[in-house]
């Protein structure tokens, strides 16, 4: 029936031809509680954050903890180097970052105890430890614990963009979308935007900016004049008694709208805007674009980019996460875990995307107010495999942040001799995600409310304030 609420966000859907936009920002509109006395943390000093999101779990020996005085099979398998900040090396394979690492803060001591990937992603993302998650039991749902990019959507005004955007695509496999991707009981108007489906998982794009097949602008301008007439309709029922209420679906409407027809909105998506210099400066491949594509959405006003870190096959389609360099995996021709991360789709595109995101950020200004936190699931072995790779280890792992307040040119915290446990300062998931929510401004003691409407703090960690300068 035509008087009812959900029939016109049904027809809302329909009327646009499919589109799922409007469903991205249809919702319940809770108001946030941040403290208790309704304020943001006034420590706060980012207005957005960029989470490179390193899927698979990066060696921290051959990235930022290299342990080269590591007997033969534990140290880096390549060299170390000096950075532009005396007495802090890097593996060698990383010489542009080396260049800024007086902007960055590495953390040697980031730890939890799960070696699981399923585990370990929804766990970093969330900071709520879920147990018994393993493909293809992880598929994402209203019943989890809303991760970071959602929980910042919560305590942020509406805009022309949404709060949270991930790109290139969510972490997905085998049909399987993890859990720790999405809103979960915070709903789907807090989902992170996602405009590119997983591989391995059937179906279109969640959210997209372009108008279905055969549907103009003008069109759609029509079809919203059809919902104005039905919505003055449930109004006059309304006014009459009709007890359901429609409050919150003008506003979503207003802003499915305004991102698919404000120039703004739409071109801060496009990095063909780009200068050609600037575009092969980060690098012209899905790495290199997808760090310069979360420049410009940050710079357009979305408060918490996830740049997550994969690699579709060409010639078989499969997913690798590539960082999960054990080694042999027949996709990837059955290379060594040394040659894996020597591919283009590892070390090489991290150094020059990464290292352009932060100089690009500094020279336009922007860096003071750009939080970008970089991490994985875990970190690797001390042992190398003998397919020159090494295994999951969720007990230690280098971690780095870098802009949004926090003190460049610093090392946190400490391993053991072979980068396998925490020796000084270890940092939890909480903390971690404590640390970004505090650069962000949302307090730790803030709240967010399931379905049935019971109060969780955002975060049990602690913010590591000794990295704020």
């Amino acid at each position: 029936m035509l008087h009812r609420r959900d029939a016109l966000l049904q027809l809302g859907t329909i009327g646009l031809g499919g589109m799922t936009l409007p469903r991205l920002v249809q919702a319940e509109q809770t108001r946030p509680r941040l403290t208790a006395d309704g304020r943001l943390s006034p420590t706060a000093s980012a207005k957005s954050c960029i989470l490179v999101y390193l899927w698979g779990g990066p060696p921290q020996q051959e990235t930022f903890d290299p342990k080269i005085e590591a007997p033969d099979g534990i140290r880096s398998q390549f060299g170390a180097t000096a950075t532009n900040v005396p007495g802090i090396f890097i593996c060698d394979q990383l010489p542009q970052i080396a260049r800024v690492t007086d902007k960055l803060a590495i953390i040697r001591s980031y730890s939890h105890s799960s070696n699981i990937h399923e585990v370990g992603v929804n766990y970093t993302l969330t900071g709520r430890f879920k147990d018994g998650l393993a493909v293809p039991r992880n598929m994402r749902s209203r019943s989890d614990f809303p991760n970071l990019g959602s929980v910042v959507s919560y305590f942020s005004p509406p805009g022309a963009l949404p709060a949270a955007v991930t790109i290139p695509r969510p972490i997905g496999h085998d049909g399987v979308i993890y859990t720790g991707t999405h809103a979960g009981f915070l709903g789907p108007r807090h989902d992170p935007f996602e405009f590119q489906a997983p591989g391995e998982v059937k179906g279109p794009a969640p959210h997209s900016l372009d108008l279905p097949t055969g549907l103009d602008a003008v069109r759609v301008q029509s079809r919203a004049g059809l919902l104005n007439v039905l919505e003055q309709t449930e109004r006059r029922l309304q006014a009459h008694g009709y007890p359901r209420s429609i409050a919150g679906w003008d506003s979503a409407r207003e802003q499915a709208y305004r991102m698919l027809f404000a120039p703004e909105a739409k071109g801060a998506f496009d990095v063909t805007r780009e200068s050609v210099s600037m575009r092969e400066r980060y690098g012209r491949n899905e790495y290199g674009e997808a760090f310069l594509l979360a420049r410009r959405l940050v710079e357009a006003g979305v408060r918490l980019v996830t740049l997550v870190w994969y690699y579709v096959c060409p010639k078989d389609g499969n997913v690798a996460n590539v960082w999960d360099n054990h080694g042999g995996t027949a996709s990837l021709n059955g290379i060594s875990g040394r040659q894996m991360l020597q591919e283009y789709y590892c070390l090489p595109s991290l150094d020059r995307g990464y290292s352009a995101l932060i100089e690009d950020l500094s020279q336009r200004g922007l860096l003071d107010n750009t939080l970008v936190a970089m991490m994985g699931e875990f970190g690797r072995t001390p042992k190398i495999n003998p397919q020159a790779g090494r295994d999951h280890w969720g007990p230690c792992q280098s971690v780095v942040l870098a802009g949004g307040g926090i003190q460049g040119g610093q090392v946190y915290g400490a391993s053991d001799a072979q980068g396998a446990y925490p020796t000084q300062s270890p940092v939890s998931p909480e903390d971690f995600i404590a640390t970004i929510h505090q650069a962000l401004g949302i307090a730790t003691d803030a709240e967010v409310f399931d379905q049935q409407h019971r109060p969780y703090r955002v975060c049990e960690g602690t913010p590591l304030q000794t990295l704020f300068g």
